[in-house]
This record gives structure tokens, sequence and C-alpha cells, in this order.
């Protein structure tokens, strides 16, 4: 498996690294089963702020997994063994559930509404049920849509594009946002901009990392700007982390960011501090 890879018609030589690697994630995978039951996941989430005014509008909510033995897994590590196994739809609707509910109880208490924004993995967009699955989860949690955004990537959306437009024709009528993830890093044509009811583009850390010194990257955050403000689309930057790049942004009119400038992802007390101080502001 490792050699394939790598690509066609090659060959790798055994490593003992491939056997660790390997017995981690079938242990990895064994662990996954039981550990929602075992209340081992737990949402960050990290906040989502207006440009110009620096008050918190949203946020984005991180799945994060507590392993008895392992301690804290990256989600890089264990996100794609979900995928694999199948386990990211149940875990992504708790996800899903876990967020709505969360941000219901925030403004119950009379915090600053905002929207709390859930990745949809590649294996959740395909399900035939998801429609239900999201309006189950803001009929039972009570949250107005208007304050849900469900996030896909440019990949997840162009696998079957006569179903990605069904079903986000679907998600709009209920009233839910939609958010394109990592703009800019999908092989995808530009032609389904205009067939998606999308409302929001997401530029990927990738180009706005280095702005302020690789010119291409400027030019594509320059454009991927440009382009969102010609179709009335809400553009994100993820990735903030410096005060040049968060001035060049604002100098292009980017109507929000994120990133560890402003604050890394945290847990829900932490967030829900951050809240009732914007309030005070």
């Amino acid at each position: 498996y490792h050699a394939k890879k790598q690509g066609r018609d090659n060959y790798q030589f055994y490593t003992p690294s491939l056997h660790a690697r390997a017995s981690r994630q079938l242990e990895m995978e064994g662990s996954m089963y039981g550990a929602l039951e075992r209340e081992e996941f737990e949402l960050n989430y990290q906040p989502v702020v207006d440009i110009n005014t620096g008050r918190i509008v949203g946020m984005e909510a991180l799945l994060r997994w507590h392993h008895p033995e392992q301690g804290l897994v990256p989600p890089d590590e264990f996100i794609p063994v979900a995928e694999n196994t199948g386990l990211i739809t149940q875990i992504g609707e708790w996800v899903l559930h876990t967020a709505c509910a969360q941000n219901k109880a925030w403004q119950d208490a009379g915090l600053p509404p905002i929207h709390v924004s859930v990745n949809l993995s590649s294996r959740q967009f395909q399900q035939i049920d998801l429609i239900e699955i999201i309006d189950r989860a803001l009929r039972e949690t009570g949250l107005d849509a208007r304050f849900l955004e469900l996030e896909i990537t440019e990949g997840s959306a162009m696998q079957n594009v006569e179903s990605t437009i069904y079903k986000l024709k679907g998600m709009d009528a209920l009233g839910v946002k939609i958010a394109i993830d990592d703009f800019g890093v999908g092989y995808s044509s530009l032609s389904y901009l205009k067939r998606f009811p999308i409302h929001t583009l997401k530029i990927d850390r990738s180009f706005v990392s280095d702005i302020t010194t690789d010119p291409d990257d400027r030019a594509i955050v320059t454009a991927i700007i440009a382009l969102a403000k010609t179709m009335n689309l809400k553009v994100v930057a993820e990735g903030v982390e410096t005060e040049e790049q968060l001035d060049f942004l604002r100098r292009l009119h980017c109507d929000e960011m994120q990133g560890y400038l402003f604050s890394k992802p945290v847990p829900a007390g932490e967030l829900r501090e951050m809240l009732v101080q914007d309030k005070r502001l």
C-alpha cells in the first residue's frame, strides 16, 4: 500500500517506520469505536472576526480527541482514519448537533448571536439523508438556521456536481449558510460558483501565510477577494497570524478573518468568556 501511494510501477523497501505507522493506525481505529460513548471527543472553537471592527461575528467548530492513553491526538491523524472506516458520519452528526446546541445555549444566556461553522467531510457530504440530518439537528437544538454555516471543500463539491447542486439547494432552503472551505487549492472549474447557492469563500491559509513576501500569493488572494466581491459573496481569510497580513487584507476589503493573530481554537468555556468581553465593548 505504501508503494501504491507513491504512484504506479514502483517498489518500496520495508522499513520499521512503516510497521509502526500501520500498527498505530490499526490501534487508533480500534480505539475510535466507542470513543463517542466514552465522551472522548470535544469541540474547540476558533473565533471568526470582522476585519474592520474587530468584533467576533462567528466561530468554527473544530473536533478534538482526547485518547485515554495517547492524550490529545492531532486531527490530521485521526480524521483520515474516521473517514476510511466510515465512523466520520456518526462523529460528524455528533459535531453538528453539539455545535448547534452550544450556540443556542449561548444565545439563550444573552450572549451576542453569532454563527457557528461546521465542516462537512467528503464522506458526510455524500450521505443521502444529509439534509434530514441537518434539519433534525436544527429542530432538536432550536437553533435558528441562519446561525449555522456549513463548510465543504472544492473537492467534495466537485465529486458529483448535479448531486452537489441538489444538496446545496436543500441546505439553502433550510436557511443555513454555505461556505467553500480552502478555496483556491482545489482543481475545480470556476463555473460552479454561479451554479452553487454558496454564500462564503474561505481563502486557504497556504496563500495567506506569505502574502507579505510572495508576489504570487498576493496576486492569488487579491484575485479571490475581487472575485468574491463581484459575485456578492462574503470572503474570509484563514490563518492570519501577523499585523502585516491583517493590514494587507484590510486594504483589499476582505470581510472577515480567523487565525492566531486573534485567537487559536479554544474550549467552549474560553470562547464564552471572549463573547462576554466582546459584549462589553
